[in-house]
């Protein structure tokens, strides 16, 4: 470890970035937050440096004040420098550069892999165009030259079909795809600095492991510094150095990443930690950020090695509950479920190919079970989980609810079904209707089912729902664009128990959440199943997760399922290499 120590220190004098005392304010109706409050760090040459801190730590606002791209207004740089080194020059402030200046480096000595590539690519360009447009801005190259540079980078960062895909459209690509294009873009003008703003939030384990194995490959072969950001330790344990932790625009700890994980110092680091679900001992509660503060004050806070209120379920408790859950007949059968999707037609119309998104699938679901729906995507999943509510036309096969086939139902009798299966969507700001209140969103299906006697009756249980989310009743009132990511989520939870369900299917609901945010939601979800005696199908890619929450866990690959079993036997004895390697790919905090 001393060698270790010395031999950063020895780098410290060979820094690329220092950002000193930086503050960064926003304005909103008067009001002034403070994002990023006096933050000191250096970025040395071929390092990788982890900022680690939940949505609204300051973590993403400092990477676009160092790339130059914060929209002012309403964000307002109070104070500090950037200044960034270059060999045989003077240090560069780029605080004090005009737009012109900063163009000369953004883009190209510092570039940034977008947390969304979906949204960070142009959808009416093709995926090709955009990077040679980098390519020729700061490179000054011809057409020609720029599309086989193009080719080469998509070759470098391992997509297949690199020409195919230079002439396809993002909407055509997977969300790994997408994201390497994005990091092709990212190193085409081989960057001194790369920022990477959780580039593997919302993939799957496996996609996340090669984006990360990939970005370590870059590092060595460009000499390239990298500030990674992610609000998940285990990623930062598999890629960086050193480790920076942000809360409340501050740096609360920072130090070597194995010191920083194996003995972290600040409450707030312990909390992140503790939030992950566990892949061994299953508590009944995750722990959330709070439980590490006295009154949530990051200044007042307890010093405790472990949360204190961790109680775990034991082998005997869950196979007590296991037989009371089996004995039952089951709620929900799928019988040799097919659904595939026509991709290329004759010249009639006639379908040719297809795409077998769930292929001859068959299982059963008790009345108060979790069964956990596990896979990378495109293995099927929220396929079959939109099938079983009847959202996509099933091709073959029957679906047994409480006795009926829900393929045999008309129109009006699938509507009436949908007062007791129940779907919980994976984006909840775009499954939200943006002109609706919350409580009209909620209140609108109990019109529809008809719950509640009147309006007033109807806000009443809306308002109760609410608190049972931990939100408040003067949120009825407000747009979803008022919302954090995880109150949204919560939301959508409370519109789901508005028609009072028996079954709820979760898709991917927990999926892109910080991890607090996600032990809240999964915490509540749990707490809503022994209170209201739901069943539950918990879709996920991420397999921990499953894990913790499922009493049993199917894993399925390119429409079929792997293996189906009890969820801890899967994990601790997977049958196939499929899950095996789902297993493997999971982060682990060191």
């Amino acid at each position: 470890m001393n060698n270790e120590r010395l031999m950063v220190n020895s780098e410290m004098d060979n820094s690329v970035l220092e950002i000193k005392n930086l503050e960064i304010s926003f304005e909103t109706d008067g009001v002034v937050f403070k994002a990023v409050d006096s933050i000191d760090f250096v970025l040395n040459k071929g390092e990788t440096l982890g900022i680690v801190g939940e949505s609204g730590s300051g973590k993403s606002v400092t990477s676009l004040a160092i790339m130059g791209l914060l929209q002012i207004p309403p964000a307002k740089i109070t104070n500090g420098e950037i200044l960034f080194y270059e060999e045989g020059k003077s240090p560069v402030n780029f605080l004090k550069l005009a737009e012109k200046q900063m163009r000369a480096y953004s883009g190209n000595k510092i570039s940034m892999i977008f947390q969304e590539p979906m949204t960070s690519l142009n959808p009416v360009y093709k995926c090709g165009e955009q990077v040679t447009e980098i390519i020729r801005l700061h490179q000054k190259k011809n057409n020609r030259e720029a599309k086989k540079l193009t080719i080469e980078l998509f070759n470098e960062v391992q997509l297949p079909r690199p020409e195919a895909i230079f002439d396809s459209y993002p909407f055509q690509l997977s969300g790994g795809q997408k994201q390497r294009v994005m990091i092709a873009m990212a190193i085409s003008c081989k960057p001194v600095i790369l920022i990477a703003d959780e580039p593997t939030t919302a993939l799957d384990v496996t996609v996340q492991k090669t984006i990360l194995e990939l970005l370590r490959d870059l590092q060595k072969k460009y000499s390239m510094s990298i500030i990674f950001i992610s609000h998940d330790l285990g990623v930062m344990a598999e890629l960086c150095s050193r480790v920076l932790v942000m809360y409340k625009g501050k740096i609360v700890e920072q130090g070597f990443v194995k010191e920083v994980l194996t003995d972290p110092k600040h409450p707030y680091t312990k909390g992140l930690l503790e939030c992950r679900p566990s892949l061994g001992a299953r508590p009944k509660r995750l722990s959330v950020i709070s439980d590490f503060f006295e009154n949530a004050d990051e200044n007042n806070y307890i010093q405790v090695e472990k949360n204190p209120y961790t109680i775990f379920i034991t082998n005997s408790e869950r196979a007590e509950k296991h037989k009371e859950i089996y004995s039952r007949e089951p709620i929900l059968q799928i019988k040799n479920l097919k659904n595939y999707f026509p991709v290329k037609r004759n010249f009639f119309g006639k379908p040719k190919n297809f795409v077998k998104a769930v292929d001859d699938v068959s299982f059963d679901v008790y009345k108060g079970e979790t069964v956990g729906l596990v896979g990378e995507s495109g293995c099927g999943k929220t396929t079959l989980g939109r099938t079983i509510i009847q959202l996509i036309e099933a091709t073959e096969g029957s679906i047994i609810y409480k006795g009926k086939n829900l393929l045999a139902l008309s129109k009006p009798e699938v509507r009436k079904l949908r007062k007791n299966v129940q779907i919980i969507f994976q984006d909840p700001y775009s499954s939200l209707n943006p002109r609706l209140t919350i409580g009209d969103a909620i209140t609108e299906p109990m019109k529809v089912h008809g719950i509640g006697k009147s309006d007033k009756e109807r806000k009443q249980i809306a308002v109760e729902l609410l608190k049972k989310v931990n939100l408040e009743e003067e949120h009825y009132h407000r747009y979803p664009h008022e919302f954090s990511g995880g109150q949204r989520q919560r939301i959508g939870i409370a519109r789901a128990l508005a028609v009072e369900p028996e079954f709820i299917i979760c898709d991917e609901s927990v999926s892109a959440l910080d991890v607090s945010v996600q032990a809240q939601a999964l915490n509540l979800l749990n707490s809503l199943k022994d209170e209201f005696d739901l069943t539950y199908i918990f879709i996920s890619h991420d397999l921990a997760v499953v894990k913790y929450m499922s009493d049993r866990m199917i894993v399925m690959n390119m429409g079929k399922i792997e293996e189906m079993g009890e969820a801890d036997i899967i994990y601790a004895d997977p049958k196939t290499d499929y899950t095996r390697r789902l297993i493997e790919a999971i982060p682990k905090i060191i």
